[in-house]
């Protein structure tokens, strides 16, 4: 029986790709209600970028251990029991009682989420290979659908003046049933007994950091517009919460459009050019939201943004992969800096709004689009066929 052709598998192939929206859309949900934590506990932007720091490090503390986790229970059992924490994580922030409960519950938010986002990156890699053709853009473009119907769900909860606490509680069951759901049907993988469990931690090789500073440029661009794209509307703009919340909405949008639409382009005009163009589009868009007098503007200028870098990470993975002799840990140390970065990325530009303004950290943000301009020839290599390549750890996907 031809691999596409394996019952089994094509069920393993929907599964892991629903996977992928469902924790996206804990992050669309998450993302719209950021400006309604803020307000409801009274703190500053360089306070709240201070709290969106801990998700950063509580994913720095338990990314390593997800391999393991998996060795030891089977790649279902693990993807099921870290997807289910990673969705009821949903419903902390917004009962955080305070800036230090925040903290607290953003830490075990960024654990859970990256965690599962090592553990779904991984089984999707598998589903890959043994299906002998790539899926990994598609499955990024399924996450970024999945935060476009969080986002979604989230501005029209923000628009109908729904309690926050109401809406993730409620947001967070729906999400670890759905969940639950899709993992019964992924592939189930187990080690052999006597294979070692993956090592904690590996340093990339020196060629995979000029490739992963491409891929930071373009995941702290959407770390910063995802999370604080609402609140750009709200408090430059003058805008009201459901129009904050649309433009979140607006940037998933283009994400998920340019991510299924990824493969087509690559292939017909090379990793090289297309990442020459995405940092054009995500140029203009920052620039336009720098410049933005209204709210229309700003919003458009997001999505040019969302458009502009939704390729760029799979591409950089590609890259990785066929730029030494060791791929598997190119890819990681890639996946790892890009990672990082979009969770760094919402603590830097709060930290930089309270010293100046939110249009200057958004200069910055414009700043880093250009460098996938600059960068975009060291990308040359990667697979044309592919505009995802096979990650082995978690990104912002």
């Amino acid at each position: 029986m031809a691999k596409g052709t394996d019952p089994q598998l094509r069920r393993g192939r929907v599964a892991i790709s629903a996977v992928f929206a469902v924790h996206g859309a804990v992050t669309g949900n998450f993302a719209t209600r950021v400006p309604w934590i803020q307000e409801h506990l009274g703190i500053s932007s360089g306070l709240l970028g201070l709290a969106l720091a801990f998700p950063a490090i509580g994913a720095s503390c338990a990314m390593p251990l997800a391999g393991r986790i998996s060795h030891r229970f089977g790649s279902r059992t693990a993807l099921r029991g870290l997807l289910g924490l990673w969705c009821a994580a949903l419903a902390l922030p917004a009962v955080a009682p305070g800036l230090v409960g925040l903290c607290a519950v953003l830490f075990v938010y960024g654990a859970t989420a990256g965690a599962a986002d090592v553990a779904m990156n991984a089984l999707g890699v598998e589903t890959e290979e043994r299906l002998g053709r790539s899926i990994m853009s598609g499955l990024h473009g399924m996450w970024s659908a999945g935060a476009l119907l969080g986002s979604a769900a989230g501005a029209l909860a923000a628009r109908s003046d729904v309690d926050a606490r109401l809406h993730l509680a409620v947001a967070a069951g729906a999400l670890v049933a759905l969940g639950a759901l899709a993992c019964r049907w992924v592939l189930d993988l187990r080690g052999a007994a006597e294979e070692h469990p993956p090592p904690r931690f590996a340093l990339p090789p020196r060629s995979a950091l000029v490739i992963g500073a491409v891929g930071f440029c373009a995941v702290f661009a959407e770390g910063a517009s995802l999370d604080w794209s609402a609140v750009y509307l709200r408090d430059v703009m003058d805008s009201d919460a459901g129009l904050a919340a649309a433009c979140t909405t607006a940037f998933s949008c283009t994400m998920a459009a340019s991510r299924f639409a990824g493969d087509a382009v690559v292939r017909r005009f090379g990793p090289v050019r297309t990442v020459r163009a995405s940092g054009v589009l995500a140029t203009a868009g920052g620039l336009l939201v720098v410049l933005a007098d209204g709210p229309a503007p700003a919003i458009a200028g997001f999505g040019l943004i969302g458009l502009g870098i939704a390729v760029v990470v799979p591409l950089a993975f590609a890259a990785a992969a066929r730029s030494g002799p060791a791929p598997s840990q190119a890819i990681a140390g890639v996946a790892t800096i890009t990672y990082t970065s979009g969770l760094i990325a919402p603590a830097a530009i709060g930290q930089i709004a309270n010293a100046t303004s939110l249009t200057v950290s958004f200069g910055l943000v414009t700043a880093l689009a250009f460098g996938l301009i600059a960068g975009a020839g060291v990308l040359r290599g990667a697979r044309h066929e592919a505009a995802g390549a096979p990650s082995t750890a978690g990104g912002r996907t």
